[in-house]
């Protein structure tokens, strides 16, 4: 489903996210992308989406190089994708409900699909009840839980997920782990990077190590 293929991605000045990595996920499995801050896992999740571009090597998804589709195509192939960001990018003008209704609304879902579709992304997530809310009464662990709900509300094939359990305590941090053990055993192919991948042990998941933009370990999957 996705395959990373001799990708180096240089930024101006020469540094180097990411060297020579060859990495491929299949449908339906659950990867966890660890390692060092700056050890690159941030990037290689910015090339899977198609926000970056590699400098050398080839990235594909789902049959789809992203170095060569247009521009134009990408919102397309990103309709399969679901996004999770550390800094949660919330609309703080907009309701919890408006934030998840985002890229159905960008989408151009009709209006009765999107109410459907965002009160079980939030019933998914354990927010039904405070879709008319604001985001900043929320608590850092809701503000995640809104975040995930806006990355699942159209069914996407894969998430990706850069550090969802970061500044979180345990307590949050588990509630997010299980939200993402769910959507594995339903089928979502994911990949989460992560500081803290004993806090997914009981989730069947590959690790996969970078350190300096170099894969260093690519196990197989552990229960």
């Amino acid at each position: 489903m996705i395959t990373l293929s001799g990708v180096t991605k240089r930024h101006p000045g020469g540094q180097e996210a990411v060297r020579r990595l060859d990495l491929s996920v299949a449908r339906g499995e659950f990867v966890l992308l660890t390692g060092h801050s700056g050890a690159g896992k941030s990037t290689v999740l910015k090339l899977m989406a198609g926000i970056e571009r590699p400098t050398e090597g080839t990235v594909t998804v789902s049959g789809q190089d992203l170095g060569t589709i247009r521009s134009g195509a990408l919102p397309y192939l990103r309709r399969n994708l679901g996004l999770v960001f550390q800094d949660h990018k919330l609309l703080l003008d907009r309701s919890v409900f408006d934030n998840v209704a985002l890229p159905l609304r960008i989408a151009g879902f009709p209006g009765a699909d999107i109410g459907k579709r965002v009160r079980a992304a939030l019933d998914r997530v354990g927010l039904l009840d405070r879709e008319r809310g604001d985001p900043v009464t929320l608590s850092g662990g809701e503000q995640q839980r809104v975040c995930i709900a806006r990355a699942i509300v159209h069914r996407p094939a894969v998430v990706l997920a850069d550090e969802p359990t970061a500044n979180l305590d345990e307590a949050y941090a588990l509630e997010i782990v299980g939200l993402f053990r769910r959507l594995h055993e339903v089928g979502v192919t994911l990949v989460v990077s992560t500081h803290s991948p004993t806090a997914f042990g009981d989730a069947r998941v590959r690790e996969v190590a970078l350190r300096q933009g170099i894969l260093v370990r690519s196990g197989e999957a552990r229960a």
